[in-house]
């Protein structure tokens, strides 16, 4: 790599094509916050000729800032794509956010790519969060290489950072992360800094040098080879470890000459395989200039190196009632199946899904089936429907330049499939087929919400609906027993984005409420009350007398009903209103407004009228006497109790136990897994872990995630009781 000194680049304005999948590469770029993913990309886009200059889009003679700061917040909390051309293949490259909240987005370019990118500061190094998504994706096995970027900050330095993505991304076999070229490095400035100037290739043993602004291919002088001689060899053998000719190492340590043509081979073939990761290094274009320091090496990898769709493993598929279906590999004459990996909304051409095609060609006014998973518990409604294909478009900026069509392998946008969501599987009419789902993170931060004013009201509904089509990670919930509605979101950029996406895109203007856990009430012990509902005020009037004894039962029992009546003390066709009625004040609550749950209300005895006694008078009578048996009895507060596991570092471990107890968590155990990790098993009331979302992440420094289940109500600390008892009485 680093011999294709001028691959064809393409044409800034318009959009490339691929009429096979062997010409297509997808690309995700993976990193943290700041590490320079978004730049990296426009650099790129720059190199291979999809933009003129820097920072800029044109297009029809009209320029647009590329960088505005309003379109690039907007990148950075959601997938991006990009499609380049360069040496005549189609680079779709995906950006992701760095954001942890945005996680979903990152799955999103995980299915739809290839291969990965993994962007690297060379001053800030790798975070916990990035260790997370490589381990992903090795369990996958998709191929990847790293990119280190920011080489110009004062701190940075390129030798340690390879030495570092050796150590966390090389355990079982450190040959197998490193560089393919070595910085070169100017005069050294005021500040005592050495800014990178070039790059040197370890197998090309070309200079390549970017001093002037343009870059420059050169020959090293002799005094140049000894500096680099330890790092090539090292390179090569690890490329020969990694090579299909078991040959290749004995005949290398024979001391036979292996052609450089048969190391890029071997090489590339290593990294499409996903055994071999090459570090290769990246900076922006100087003022003025088209390359940017290793942006011609890196497309030569990706076009190189990493493989095509046809090598992807074909995608698990069935029919909408879950019966398995073949699938070839990658066919753009095979039958349609194409999946929508993201779901966005333009103020001025509406809805526009982001579609990766599987198999099969996708065209413009073609009549698809769109067959959803349906996701109810996170307020997606199934669907199983057809829909005609809008506009086929690539997008770049804010820009969509039209294509023709859409081949097995590629990427495109869809204009107007008004019932796709993201992870929806679009197919044939006459032969829906429906893909396997990829994994989303689960939203466990809460967010109660209520319209800020009656015109938002008659609003929210439809924004709300929108909102979640648009991100599979986000849960809608109509909580009954609160009467709230509670967007569960990732985090709190993840809530920050719903809120003005909510505000903006669809105007509906909401408050942010404290969010409520759905509490109980019960009985402590065994308690009597009478209910008289006696009335005379003319005419018919209103009598019902019924004398009730209320007990505990265990947790879960709910509600229990007995009639004990003797003698028709009151009359059976009036006992069923006695219950009704009791059961209607369990629902409101005895003591604080919340249900009351796990009893067994028996009714002993009562009297009747045989003119004034009715349902509604004794349902009151039973409301009654529920109320005076709760007067006189201890009520015990009940709280919802989750069972979480944490996947943590065991560096974590004990401050996330040590946590855990401060919320009056119960650790029922803890399970090494593999990796360095432990999975901890609590118990902890859920009005304890409304921010655990965000104080974990912030405990483990992003390298812990944690699920929840609810295991069971509980009662309440007296104290905690007391206060929520009081709250109550002085509540409006």
């Amino acid at each position: 790599m680093g011999d294709k000194a001028n691959a064809h680049p393409g044409a800034a304005g318009r959009a490339p094509a691929a009429d096979h999948p062997a010409s297509v590469r997808n690309v995700v770029l993976v990193g943290h916050s700041g590490s320079g993913k978004t730049t990296l990309v426009e650099a790129l886009a720059l190199t291979a000729g999809a933009v003129n200059r820097a920072g800029r889009v044109e297009d029809g003679g009209t320029v647009s800032d590329y960088d505005e700061i309003e379109h690039r917040q907007q990148r950075s909390v959601q997938l991006s794509l990009v499609p380049v051309e360069w040496d005549g293949i189609k680079v779709n490259l995906l950006d992701t956010p760095g954001y942890a909240d945005f996680v979903g987005e990152l799955r999103a370019g995980l299915r739809a790519a290839d291969a990965a990118l993994f962007v690297v500061s060379a001053a800030d190094g790798v975070d916990g969060a990035t260790r997370m998504v490589w381990d992903e994706c090795a369990a996958v096995g998709m191929p990847r290489a790293l990119v280190i970027t920011h080489l110009e900050a004062a701190r940075a330095d390129f030798e340690e950072t390879t030495r570092v993505l050796a150590e966390e991304f090389g355990a079982e076999d450190p040959d197998a992360v490193l560089p393919l070229y070595l910085p070169l490095h100017g005069s050294q400035g005021p500040d005592g800094h050495t800014p990178v100037t070039g790059l040197v290739g370890l197998l090309s043993q070309k200079l390549y040098d970017h001093a002037s602004g343009e870059r420059k291919e050169s020959e090293p002088g002799p005094e140049q080879l000894p500096l680099i001689e330890d790092a090539r060899n090292r390179l090569i053998e690890g490329i020969i470890s990694e090579s299909e000719d078991e040959t290749l190492m004995d005949r290398y340590v024979g001391g036979e000459a292996v052609d450089i043509g048969t190391l890029v081979q071997d090489l590339e073939r290593a990294v499409a395989r996903g055994v071999f990761f090459p570090v290769l290094a990246a900076a922006p274009a100087a003022e003025g200039a088209r390359q940017g320091l290793g942006t011609v090496e890196l497309l030569e990898l990706i076009t190189g190196g990493f493989p095509t769709p046809l090598e992807r493993e074909a995608a698990a598929v069935t029919s909408p009632d879950g019966r398995p279906r073949e699938l070839a590999l990658c066919d753009p004459s095979g039958p349609l199946v194409a999946e929508v990996v993201k779901t966005s909304s333009d103020p001025y051409v509406g809805r526009i899904s982001l579609v990766r095609v599987f198999s099969g060609t996708l065209r413009p006014d073609a009549t698809v089936h769109v067959s959803g998973h349906g996701l109810a518990d996170r307020g997606h409604e199934d669907h199983d429907v057809d829909e005609r294909v809008g506009a086929l478009s690539a997008p770049f900026g804010k820009q969509q330049r039209p294509l023709g069509q859409c081949v097995a392998g590629d990427l495109a946008c869809v204009a107007k499939l008004n019932r796709a969501e993201t992870g929806d599987t679009l197919s044939a009419k006459d032969d829906p087929l429906l893909m396997a789902p990829w994994e989303m993170p689960d939203p466990l931060l809460p967010l109660a919400i209520q319209a800020h004013s009656k015109p938002d009201e008659d609003k929210l509904s439809q924004g709300l609906s929108r909102l979640v089509a648009e991100d599979p990670t986000m849960r809608l919930e109509q909580n009954q027993d609160t009467h709230q509605v509670v967007l569960w979101c990732l985090g709190e950029a993840h809530a920050d984005v719903a809120l003005e996406r909510l505000r903006s895109r669809y105007g509906v203007q909401v408050d942010v409420v404290p969010h409520r856990v759905p509490l109980r009430e019960t009985f402590a012990g065994t308690s009597g009350g009478r209910g008289r509902h006696v009335k005379q005020s003319g005419g018919h009037g209103q009598y019902a007398i019924c004398e009730i004894e209320v007990e505990p039962l265990p947790g879960g029992s709910g509600i229990e009903f007995v009639d004990k009546v003797v003698g028709g003390a009151v009359p059976r066709q009036f006992v069923p209103s006695v219950e009704k009625g009791i059961r209607a004040q369990a629902a409101k609550g005895v003591a604080t407004g919340h249900p009351l749950v796990d009893v067994r209300v028996t009714l002993l005895d009562g009297k009747a009228h045989s003119v004034d006694s009715s349902d509604a008078a004794f349902q009151t009578a039973g409301a009654l006497a529920l109320r005076e048996a709760a007067a006189d009895a201890t009520i015990h507060l009940l709280e919802p109790v989750a069972e979480i596991a944490v996947l943590v570092g065991d560096d974590y471990v004990g401050a996330v136990m040590s946590d855990l107890s401060t919320r009056r968590g119960r650790v029922l155990g803890t399970e090494q897994t593999s990796g360095g990790r432990t999975l901890v098993r609590a118990e902890v009331p859920e009005i304890e872990i409304g921010r655990y979302a965000v104080d974990l992440r912030s405990l483990s420094h992003g390298t812990a995630r944690f699920s929840r289940s609810y295991a069971r109500h509980e009662p309440m600390p007296p104290q905690l009781a007391h206060r929520i008892r009081e709250e109550a009485q002085h509540a409006p």
